[in-house]
């Protein structure tokens, strides 16, 4: 018996969302390879030393440097390391730092809590912000304050993420004294506290980036004939923005999804300027000593995260929108 052409056509579909899906994996594992090519060899291309870096201006012997170069594997090809390391990274053993004289793994998850912390208060912070004033801003498009907006957004993406954190750490820092210098406090609401200025830097950027991808959807919807019908029905205008918002809600939610992986670039600035023990200052710190364990570990790991993100961007858009379920994808 035949199975009825809906269903037919409902399994046609769901396998070319599984063979899309598929496809995007596999591109996402290439390009985290590559990547971790690219990784280990600048970071053995990089001017300077381990052994001279760990042992400093201390006298040394030969056989001392020779031990510690056999204790780290520095002695293999380059190729025998990659793969060593490669294939330890897999089975989740990040290997050991030799800054830190730690495992990798303990380096990293001491930290980044207060990194994850950050990012999603920045986050918060700009969508909160943003998307109502996106929102305003399209429907009240070549006023005031959409010109207000507009300035305010090209202003948060051409500022450098530093020279905000400067300037609003003199601010308010320093001049007025309402939130603390530096460091990540003593936990718990001080933490949070000392987090308020470094995520109010991440979120001018990104909240910048909302404002702009929710006011073109909104204006976009707004222009629609599905609107103007609505208003000729006589439909308040509150409840016709309501309906436009909603239709625009699946690019501004994808695209909010994917700047998100501004804050994992943006967060090593952030950290750095306002000294916080997070994952930014730890790839910096193991930057400047070549410590090559906790940068291979730790940038492929923020590559993993940002491909994830990618990723699931992708499947809210498949999800959100049935337009590409039903015509886009072949039936």
């Amino acid at each position: 018996m035949t199975q009825p052409l809906p269903v037919r056509a409902r399994a046609s579909r769901y396998r070319s969302v599984g063979r899309l899906l598929v496809v995007r994996v596999l591109g996402v594992l290439a390009v985290l390879l590559v990547l971790s090519v690219v990784i280990f060899s600048l970071m053995h291309l990089a001017p300077g030393d381990i052994v001279k870096n760990l042992l400093g201006n201390r006298p040394t012997s030969p056989e001392a440097v020779a031990a510690i170069r056999e204790q780290y594997n520095l002695d293999d090809p380059v190729w025998l390391q990659y793969l060593k390391w490669l294939g330890a990274f897999l089975v989740g053993d990040l290997g050991q730092s030799i800054r830190l004289q730690v495992p990798v793994a303990d380096a990293i998850g001491q930290r980044v809590g207060l990194t994850l912390t950050l990012c999603a208060l920045s986050f918060v912070i700009a969508v909160v912000v943003a998307v109502p004033l996106g929102v305003h801003s399209a429907v009240r498009a070549g006023g005031w304050a959409d010109r207000t907006a507009n300035s305010l957004a090209v202003l948060g993406l051409s500022a450098p993420t530093f020279a905000v954190g400067l300037l609003l750490l003199y601010a308010f820092a320093y001049y007025l004294r309402i939130f603390p210098v530096y460091g990540a406090g003593s936990g718990g609401l001080d933490t949070l506290w000392h987090l308020v200025l470094p995520a109010v830097t991440l979120a001018l950027g990104l909240g910048a980036i909302v404002v702009k991808l929710t006011r073109t959807a909104m204006i976009r919807e707004l222009e629609s004939d599905y609107v103007t019908s609505a208003r000729a029905r006589g439909i308040p205008e509150p409840q016709v923005q309501r309906i436009a918002l909603r239709n625009a809600a699946i690019p501004i939610v994808t695209g909010a999804s994917l700047v998100l992986t501004f804050l994992v670039g943006g967060t090593v600035l952030a950290e750095t300027t306002y000294a916080l023990p997070g994952l930014g200052t730890l790839l910096q710190d193991s930057v400047l000593f070549k410590d090559i364990a906790v940068v291979q570990s730790l940038t492929l790991l923020v590559a993993v995260v940002i491909a994830v993100i990618a990723l699931l961007a992708d499947l809210a858009y498949l999800l959100l929108d049935p337009r590409i379920r039903r015509g886009a994808l072949p039936a």
